[in-house]
């Protein structure tokens, strides 16, 4: 959301969300609170790209019902949503390994809402796959905590296939978001540890 804000390439920010933003008020964002469990066309006029980063986990949920509750539902009833209002591009915070055929639900939930994004039509449709996420959280998680710290000391030991696996900062994510937006591509595009770094440099 901050490099949105700060980005040159978007005159303004629309926020959908259902509780207001913990950042200080700017002249190009406007921010609309409202259930995501019911968001319609209208909450997306005037949107030419979609960026979503929507996402907990099972234990946070409590639930695997209502994690995909969270991971699948509201994404893709943002996406339908988005496309009826004439949206072009949605670009999509997903996970390493995701796969619609994986036995770990987790990865087969964001593989399912890969796969069935795609059938919606936009104009593209830009997936990114990171590994472990390092960054400042609002929460206080200790086992995510230490694989932040150890994360960036591993990353030394994975080269060649295990490369993708790599952890990788939440701020080049959103760079490459951001990049990847401007190019003008069609299709769908899927972005993993390489693909990230390399665009988060443009």
């Amino acid at each position: 959301m901050r490099q949105l804000l700060d980005s040159t390439d978007y005159d303004r920010v629309i926020a959908v969300t259902r509780r207001p933003l913990s950042i200080p008020a700017r002249p190009k964002l406007d921010q609309r609170v409202t259930g995501l469990s019911s968001l319609s066309p209208n909450d997306f006029t005037g949107v030419e790209d979609l960026f979503c980063a929507l996402g907990t986990t099972i234990a946070k949920a409590g639930s695997q019902a209502a994690f995909r509750a969270v991971d699948y539902d509201l994404p893709m009833a943002a996406a339908r949503a988005a496309k009826a209002a004439g949206v072009e591009q949605f670009l999509l915070v997903s996970s390493i390994g995701a796969n619609p055929a994986s036995s770990n639900f987790y990865l087969r939930t964001k593989g399912e809402l890969e796969r069935d994004l795609a059938t919606i039509g936009f104009k593209a449709l830009h997936i990114f796959r990171p590994g472990l996420l390092l960054g400042q959280r609002h929460e206080f998680r200790f086992s995510e905590s230490l694989a932040q710290r150890v994360g960036p000391i591993l990353n030394l030991a994975m080269l060649g296939p295990l490369r993708r696996y790599r952890s990788v900062r939440a701020d080049a994510v959103a760079q490459a978001m951001i990049a990847a937006a401007q190019r003008g591509e069609k299709g769908a595009i899927i972005y993993e540890y390489t693909e990230i770094m390399a665009a988060s440099r443009i």
